[in-house]
């Protein structure tokens, strides 16, 4: 495993099959539950690619909820996860705290606006849904904006900190 995985809270047990894996803290021990638990983990890994090529569908949380469900079922595919070039770097990050960096979150944010400014001009007549929507992408922006923490910020305040 990755030292970035392990920092990010990553499991190290075997695989899915492995009788120690089930003995992990978070696994759960029903065969059953954990093949539901891996099957809905490949279900969000699935929607989160799309999202990568499909403007207005985010990824990331999908990516992130994906490795949830893995921590829970088979540490080999929580680690596959965590390893891959991007993705993986983002779900540590979130794991680890670190937030996203500000690139990320003025995309983010451009692109709530941009699905929410087509939904609500283009696609919905009635208002009630346009109201709903308009509410959904208000929310989506504050809690993008305020919640998340900016990478670059938390960067700083630790490199004042220590020196």
């Amino acid at each position: 495993m990755s030292q970035r995985a392990e920092q990010a809270g990553g499991s190290v047990a075997g695989a899915p099959g492995d009788p120690a894996a089930a003995d992990r803290p978070g696994v759960v021990r029903s065969r059953l539950v954990r093949g539901i638990w891996i099957a809905v983990g490949l279900l969000l890994v699935g929607i989160g690619a799309v999202g990568i090529v499909v403007p207005g569908l985010p990824s990331t949380i999908f990516f992130i909820l994906a490795a949830g469900a893995f921590s829970r079922s088979s540490a080999r595919l929580e680690r596959w996860l965590l390893g891959l070039p991007v993705v993986g770097r983002m779900v540590g990050d979130y794991r680890a705290g670190l937030g996203m960096r500000r690139r990320a979150k003025i995309m983010a944010v451009t692109m709530i606006v941009i699905a929410v400014g087509i939904s609500t001009g283009l696609a919905i007549q009635s208002w009630t849904p346009r109201v709903i929507v308009l509410a959904a992408g208000a929310v989506g922006v504050a809690y993008v904006s305020w919640r998340v923490p900016t990478r670059e910020v938390l960067d700083r305040a630790a490199a004042e900190g220590a020196g």
